[in-house]
């Protein structure tokens, strides 16, 4: 998940890759320390045997084209079927999560580490759920366990970043930031998380060059382009900002974000 800056005028706020808004939890990174998350969620179960059977790889990847709440049904039922599939564990955690249900998606991935300890795309997940409710601290743990089973995965060190900034270890988190961008130097997530760091730290230039890297890749999508006319606004670029603008959004939405970004450049 990038971050998307937060527009004083538009509906798009953020999300994840990273991210969106909901009342904080009781936050803990072993199923234990964390009496927010459901206990059906956290134990162990058997398979339920009217459950629906386990669906195929096509049915899999269909799904996974659905909105959240189409996502968050269909992982459900597979999860349901088969509590010990840690595939349908980590999406289930990614659907809700992108709904905003954060202490659900924490609950599921949790459930995926009760088998799998050392699952990586579980220990992200819980990440991302930390740092998708503000609750940045508790990415830092699962974030740097992947980091020493997977030493060469950029997304753990730049998830941790964000985890670090959110607590308030900003030169922890520019370390991480570059440790990040050294592994994972084309990855459009990698870059905007960095890019997104520089911007709040007043450097948008360099912000702008690395949103424009991520924005030119193949895996980029909309939130990158938007943090790159997010950042290019702020700077007085408001032709570029709102041909990017226009390309993504509704015309009133679009409006609305340049009259912001036209405040905010006469307030500077």
């Amino acid at each position: 998940m990038c971050r998307k800056l937060k527009l004083a005028a538009t509906a798009l706020m953020l999300t994840p890759l990273l991210l969106a808004a909901a009342p904080a939890l009781a936050w803990g990174v072993k199923p234990a320390a964390a009496p927010a998350t459901p206990t059906a969620a956290s134990q162990p179960a058997a398979p339920d045997p009217g459950a629906k059977a386990k669906a195929g790889a096509e049915e899999r990847a269909q799904a996974e084209r659905m909105e959240p709440l189409g996502r968050a049904a269909f992982w459900a039922a597979q999860v349901n079927a088969d509590p010990r599939d840690a595939e349908a564990g980590v999406k289930l955690a990614a659907a809700l999560r992108a709904i905003g249900r954060f202490q659900e998606a924490y609950g599921a991935a949790q459930t995926v580490l009760v088998y799998q300890p050392n699952n990586i795309e579980a220990l992200l997940e819980i990440a991302r759920v930390a740092v998708s409710d503000n609750q940045g601290f508790f990415a830092i743990d699962p974030a740097r366990k992947v980091m020493a089973l997977a030493p060469k995965d950029g997304r753990a060190p730049s998830l941790m970043a964000v985890g670090l900034d959110q607590a308030g270890r900003t030169v922890e988190a520019m370390e991480a930031h570059q440790q990040a961008l050294k592994l994972a130097p084309d990855s459009p997530l990698v870059l905007c998380n960095a890019a997104l760091f520089f911007a709040a730290q007043g450097d948008r230039q360099q912000a702008e060059s690395l949103l424009r890297k991520a924005a030119a890749l193949p895996g980029a999508d909309v939130r990158v382009r938007q943090n790159l006319a997010l950042v290019l606004g702020l700077q007085g670029k408001l032709a570029e900002a709102e041909q990017i603008q226009r390309q993504d959004l509704p015309p009133q939405m679009a409006a609305n974000n340049l009259a912001y970004f036209q405040a905010a450049g006469a307030a500077r």
